[in-house]
């Protein structure tokens, strides 16, 4: 068979699971989109075997692909709205626990007199969803209506601040209602230092849970390797017109066609962010040679990535080779570099 193929060292992959879950107190594994590249059943296996009570999914849409294979509540990430049929659906199985993050919302929702299990989330400075701070007392009255799980906190990713963020968010939402504190993108030590903060001298630490999603399921690289069929080597000239717009190559070589195109992901990577100027230099660089009609290639070939041809197509890529050097045979594996949270790898191998 050929394709794109992610094989996985499952042993070491799990132990590393173990890890991380050993050291999170409150852990709620993330299984959303395409599942970290694992997909979102295989997820959901492994956390039921990691005995974690609770997983989330991105959307209503997800829970199917998880609910029988895991046993325990389901959280939905995507707050819920009025006027969609499968959350509401959804909101009335005592497994689901549906995510609130408008006062109008919750309000529309108890009318529905379905008892939901509801977590509230806070808006913070990634301005995603959430309720503004000075608008959590305006839930009280409706929470006597809904099983009310506690406050979630989705914080951004950079350090700076965020700990006192989590902190102020935390102590604000807990003025308007007791309850559990839920927080994304933050260290373990840190969500128990804010619940013990939170609890003040001499009191029990306010209950708190984590959510992790790539530090969890993709934290030790060296637990996966990806590779992709070589299907098909041609010589070419300098000049030479190939490939779908027919482009001149730049010099004598060789054409490589590889498994792997956008629909795996490839060349649809997710951005990156260029935080220093070394990185935006490199960003308007790269960015040029893509207009131009070159872009560097997540492929290794001879120990070395690839420029590619032309942007990659639905199932494969053109990358080209120079001259001097020798092809890779029709069949032989190359490494890839992708990026998992948009990759989908034709199959996944356990080792």
């Amino acid at each position: 068979m050929t394709g794109l193929t992610l094989r996985l060292d499952a042993a070491r992959w799990r132990m590393h699971l173990q890890t991380v879950a050993g050291a999170t107190p409150g852990l709620v594994p993330v299984a959303k989109g395409n599942g970290y590249g694992y997909g979102l059943r295989r997820l959901a296996l492994e956390a039921d075997t990691l005995g974690v009570d609770t997983i989330a999914v991105g959307t209503a849409d997800e829970v199917a692909e998880v609910r029988d294979v895991f046993g325990g509540s389901i959280v939905i990430l995507t707050p819920w709205r009025p006027g969609d049929e499968l959350a509401t659906e959804l909101a009335e199985d005592p497994r689901i626990i549906t995510t609130v993050s408008r006062v109008a919302d919750l309000e529309a929702l108890t009318d529905l007199n379905s008892d939901p299990r509801v977590l509230l989330e806070v808006l913070t400075s990634m301005c995603r969803h959430g309720i503004f701070p000075d608008e959590l007392r305006r839930v009280r009255p409706h929470l006597e209506h809904v099983r009310f799980e506690g406050w979630t906190i989705h914080l951004p990713l950079l350090d700076d601040g965020r700990y006192a963020e989590a902190e102020r968010l935390g102590r604000a939402a807990l003025e308007a209602a007791q309850g559990t504190l839920w927080f994304s993108h933050l260290p373990p030590e840190d969500v128990i230092a804010v619940g013990r903060q939170l609890g003040g001298a001499g009191s029990a630490a306010v209950p708190t849970r984590l959510r992790l999603g790539t530090r969890l399921w993709l934290g030790d690289p060296s637990s996966r390797a990806s590779t992709a069929t070589v299907l098909d080597v041609h010589r070419v000239k300098r000049g030479q017109r190939t490939g779908y717009r027919q482009r001149p190559v730049w010099a004598d070589g060789w054409i490589l066609v590889i498994a792997g195109g956008t629909s795996h992901g490839i060349g649809m990577e997710a951005p990156t962010p260029a935080s220093s100027v070394r990185q935006r230099a490199i960003s308007v660089a790269t960015g040029s040679l893509a207009a131009a009609g070159r872009a560097l290639s997540p492929y290794t070939v001879n120990g070395k990535k690839r420029w590619f041809l032309e942007p990659p197509h639905m199932q494969s890529s053109l990358v080209f080779l120079p001259s001097k050097e020798t092809p890779p045979a029709v069949g032989e594996e190359v490494p890839v570099e992708l990026r998992l949270t948009t990759a989908t790898a034709d199959r996944i191998i356990e080792d």
